[in-house]
C-alpha cells in the first residue's frame, strides 16, 4: 500500500509542536478544573478502606444507571480511538511537522470524552472501578510501560544500551500494534477512576491527559520527539513517588529509586547523552540512595530493585511470548496468506 498525504497541504497543516504544547496546557488547566470542582463531591458517602485490593472511590449502592454512565462512554471512547488508529494505519502517511486529519479528530475526541467524564462524575460519580479490580487498572499501566521498553529496545537497547537478546520479531509486532494496546491502557484507566480531587487522582489525571495527547499525535514528528517521550516515561517516577508520599505508606523510595534505576539502565541511553553525563547521573543516584538508606536502613535497600526486576522480567516474558506466537502462526497459517513478519 502506498503512502498517502493529508488532505491539507504541508504548509497549511496546523503544527504538531503547537498542538503538543496546547495539549500540555490543556492537561494542566483541565486538572485544575477537576480540583476546583472537587468540593462538590465531598458529600458522596464512601465505604471505609478495606485494604490494598480495595478501591474506595465508588458508590456503596450502585445502580444500573450509574454503571451504564461509565461503561457506555468508555466503550464509545475506546472504539472511536481504535477506529482512528485503524484509519491512520491504512493511510500510512509520512511523519510530518504538521497535523493529519486523524490527529485533529483524535485530539477532539479525547478532549470531548474528558469533558464528558467530568460531567458524568458529577452526575453519577462511579467509574469502571465499581465492576473491575483495581489490579486491572494497575496492570494496564504496567503493560504499557513494559511495551515501551520492548518497543524502544531497537533504538536505545534494553540494558545499558544493549539489546539483551530481545527477538527482533517481538519488537516489530509491538511497534506495529502498540497504538491499540496503549490507547486501551490509557482510556481504560481514565474511565476506571471518577474525577475526584484527591492529590493522587489529580496527579494521575494530568499524566493520562499527557499520554492521550501523545497518542493523538501519531505520524507526526512531535510524536517522535525524544525529549518529550522520555519526559512521559520519567513522569511515572514522579507520579508513583508523589502518590506514595500522599498515601503515607512509607514505600515512596521503591518508586523513586525503582523507576530511577530503570531510567539509568535504559531510558537515558535514548537521549544521546555523552558518557560523562551518564556517569554523573549514576553518581547522583548513588549519593541519593546512600543518603536515604543510611537513615532508612540498608536492610530495606532491596526496594531499589523490585520495580526493575518486575519490568525487565516482564519485557523478556512478553517478548518471547510474542516471538513464540509468531513462530506458531507461521507454522499453522494457510499457504499463500502473505508475509509472515509484521511491517
Amino acid at each position: 500500500m502506498t503512502r498517502s498525504s493529508s488532505a491539507l497541504e504541508p504548509a497549511a497543516r496546523p503544527g504538531a509542536n503547537a498542538a503538543l504544547l496546547g495539549g500540555v496546557a490543556f492537561s494542566f488547566v483541565f486538572t485544575g478544573l477537576i480540583w476546583w470542582l472537587g468540593g462538590r463531591l465531598d458529600s458522596v458517602t464512601l465505604l471505609p478502606d478495606q485494604g490494598a485490593a480495595w478501591y474506595r472511590w465508588k458508590l456503596p449502592e450502585p445502580t444500573l444507571a450509574t454503571r451504564l454512565s461509565a461503561w457506555v462512554p468508555y466503550l464509545l471512547h475506546q472504539v472511536a480511538v481504535w477506529a482512528l488508529i485503524w484509519a491512520a494505519q491504512r493511510q500510512r502517511p509520512a511523519y510530518t511537522a504538521g497535523l493529519h486529519r486523524f490527529n485533529v479528530l483524535a485530539l477532539a475526541v479525547n478532549a470531548g470524552f474528558i469533558l464528558l467524564h467530568l460531567i458524568q462524575t458529577h452526575v453519577f460519580y462511579d467509574g469502571l472501578a465499581q465492576d473491575v479490580s483495581i489490579f486491572s487498572s494497575q496492570g494496564s499501566v504496567i503493560l504499557l510501560l513494559v511495551m515501551v521498553l520492548l518497543m524502544e529496545s531497537r533504538r536505545r537497547g534494553l540494558i545499558a544500551g544493549r539489546s539483551a537478546g530481545i527477538p527482533q520479531v517481538a519488537v516489530d509486532v509491538v511497534r506495529r500494534y502498540h497504538g491499540y494496546v496503549f490507547s486501551w491502557a490509557i482510556i481504560y484507566t481514565f474511565w476506571y477512576h471518577p474525577m475526584v480531587s484527591t492529590s493522587g487522582h489529580l496527579i494521575g489525571f494530568v499524566y493520562m491527559f499527557l499520554l492521550m495527547t501523545q497518542s493523538s499525535l501519531s505520524f507526526t514528528r512531535a510524536h517522535l520527539n525524544r525529549a518529550w517521550t522520555a519526559t512521559l516515561e520519567v513522569a511515572v517516577l514522579l507520579h508513583g513517588t508523589l502518590v506514595a508520599v500522599g498515601q503515607g505508606n512509607g514505600i515512596w523510595p521503591m518508586f523513586a529509586f525503582g523507576f530511577g534505576a530503570v531510567f539509568l539502565g535504559t531510558q537515558m541511553y535514548g537521549l544521546g547523552w555523552p558518557r560523562w553525563a551518564r556517569w554523573s547521573a549514576v553518581a547522583v543516584f548513588a549519593a541519593l540512595v546512600a543518603l536515604v538508606y543510611s537513615g532508612r536502613g540498608w536492610d530495606r535497600a532491596n526496594e531499589i530493585i523490585r520495580i526493575p526486576v518486575i519490568e525487565y522480567g516482564l519485557v523478556f516474558v512478553l517478548a518471547w511470548l510474542i516471538a513464540g506466537g509468531h513462530w506458531l502462526w507461521r507454522r499453522l497459517r494457510p499457504a499463500g496468506t502473505g508475509a509472515a513478519t509484521p511491517g
